[in-house]
């Protein structure tokens, strides 16, 4: 019985080493995503810009800038996470897409692209319009008047490429025949191009270019020879009758020229032709676009649910959020209802910023409101979504607004010098043809905000104020285009008690009040 139970015993032990030998390891590792937190590079004009969502880092680098050899200042990455085929400490080559692989637990792969404005500019005495430059193919065509001498022309400015590159002939010593092509060779960092320039004559001495419509406003484009008397008229389409634009709504460049037509009426068609002494361009024609306003902008409509307030009537349809979902965690609502109002009547939107949490523990969180939704809470930090569809191009977004600043109280990291001063309130609008809402992440490990300088946005503008003001002000927010011919899909407009609250950085205790905002769609003259 004893050599039995001695068989059974090393029978088990050895049973249980060939089923440790299969024992697997199941256990996933994390999943972190691997990010690219700051990236400066020497020869830039501005701070780079990083979409840890894309995973994409856009740097922007001065004209001198050699992009080929771009040295690499400071870089910083998620902790424990490393670089796989990207040393840092060598200069880089950004004249096409670099793509770096930054791993933890997995590879994850980013692409950092470089801007590289280049100001081009060419033109030359009798004129008509401004000058076509093919950058890739350097190339440049230039158009004058029928009567212009081809053989003897006067350059009158001329750049074509990078500041500091050396040119191998001077075009603006004397006159140049450009009965054939001119050609011009230039060396920069031992790049070597060739430019030809073309000067073609041209008929018509005025030339309307395009014309777009907004809602009040219209914007001309006409070519025609500098120094003439050149401006544009306008009629309704229905009517016979032409208006001359005043030549204060003119703006002028060499030989081109824009016109800003105000004080249109909304959904109507006009026709519009440009003129230079007693020629006439083609016509062209436009119809104006429609004056809405977004819902709920004089913030009359909240619903209470559980402890978190929404800036919408209960069962309505949202357009506006705030980030009260994410500060209720730990605390109630800091962007909620007020009976303080501009007129005395109605509701206004509080934005309190607040450290919420219990004693020590916890972190600021700024009152907002934005057009958009919330989408999810990550940890203590919050995911957003700005935007909501639009496509219509007002120009100016108008509101009341109190605020009560107190001193800085908490900062994070690259704002430490911050702590002690005057917290700041901002107010912003920006419209978007990306086609979709911004996700806004505020966890800094995936760090993502929203950008002016993103290619997506075609208009923004903002409001700030770091003093108390104890009665209601009126304050105006005009939107900056980069385009007139591109049309939104979206409309952001936020709001915050604290500029820097999306880096939990601001002052316990401050307070914004708006109310009654409205988008303008005119300029004055």
């Amino acid at each position: 019985m004893k050599d039995l139970k001695i068989l059974l015993y090393a029978l088990s032990v050895v049973l249980l080493f060939v089923a440790g030998g299969c024992i697997k390891n199941d256990i996933p590792y994390p999943r972190i995503q691997a990010n690219i937190r700051a990236f400066d590079v020497a020869g830039s004009y501005k701070a780079s810009v990083i979409d840890s969502t894309a995973m994409t880092v856009n740097v922007y680098l001065e004209e001198t800038t050699d992009i080929r050899k771009v040295r690499v200042d400071s870089v910083s990455i998620t902790p424990e996470s490393h670089f796989v085929n990207f040393d840092p400490t060598q200069p880089v080559d950004l004249s096409n897409d670099l793509k770096v692989t930054v791993a933890l637990y997995q590879d994850y792969e980013w692409t950092i692209t470089a801007t590289q404005p280049i100001e081009r500019y060419f033109t030359v005495a009798n004129q008509i319009g401004a000058s076509e430059i093919d950058v890739p193919g350097h190339r440049v065509v230039a158009y004058v008047s029928s009567n212009a001498d081809l053989s003897a022309l006067k350059v009158l400015s001329i750049k074509l490429w990078p500041e500091g590159s050396t040119v191998s002939r001077d075009l603006l010593d004397g006159t140049v025949d450009f009965s054939s092509p001119v050609e011009i060779k230039t060396e920069q960092f031992g790049i070597e191009e060739t430019w030809n320039i073309y000067i073609e004559a041209r008929q018509a001495s005025v030339t309307t270019v395009s014309a777009d419509g907004w809602t009040c406003v219209g914007w001309v484009y006409g070519a025609a020879e500098e120094g003439r008397d050149n401006g544009v008229e306008y009629r309704k389409a229905t009517d016979t009758q032409w208006t001359k634009a005043p030549q204060s709504w003119i703006t002028t460049e060499g030989g081109s020229f824009t016109c800003r037509l105000v004080h249109l009426e909304p959904l109507t068609e006009y026709v519009v032709r440009t003129y230079s002494n007693e020629e006439y361009g083609a016509e062209m024609t436009f119809t104006t676009g429609v004056s809405i306003q977004v819902p709920n902008t004089d913030f009359n409509n909240w619903w209470l649910n559980g402890k978190v307030w929404n800036p919408w009537a209960e069962g309505g349809d949202p357009f506006w959020d705030t980030g009260n979902k994410g500060a209720t965690t730990l605390g109630s609502s800091n962007t909620y209802p007020s009976d303080d109002t501009p007129t005395g009547s109605g509701t206004s939107a509080c934005l309190e910023t607040r450290f919420v949490g219990i004693g020590m523990i916890g972190k600021l969180a700024a009152g907002n409101i934005f057009t958009g939704y919330y989408v999810a809470t990550d940890g203590t930090n919050g995911i957003l979504s700005f935007g909501r569809e639009f496509t219509q191009r007002p120009t100016r977004l108008r509101g009341y607004l109190k605020y009560k600043s107190t001193q800085i109280s908490s900062t994070t990291s690259g704002f430490e010098d911050l702590k002690g001063r005057n917290d700041t309130c901002i107010v912003w609008c920006a419209l978007s043809d990306k086609g979709e809402p911004y996700e806004i992440r505020t966890n800094p490990r995936n760090l993502q905000l929203f950008s002016p300088d993103d290619p997506s946005v075609i208009a923004y503008g903002n409001f700030q104020l770091g003093e108390t003001v104890n009665n209601y002000r009126e304050f105006e927010i005009k939107l900056d285009y980069r385009a007139t011919n591109r049309v939104p899909t979206h409309i952001v407009i936020v709001a915050s008690a604290s500029k820097y609250g999306d880096y939990f950085t601001g002052g316990n205790g401050s307070v914004l009040y708006i109310d009654d905002f409205e988008l303008l769609y005119d300029y004055d003259d």
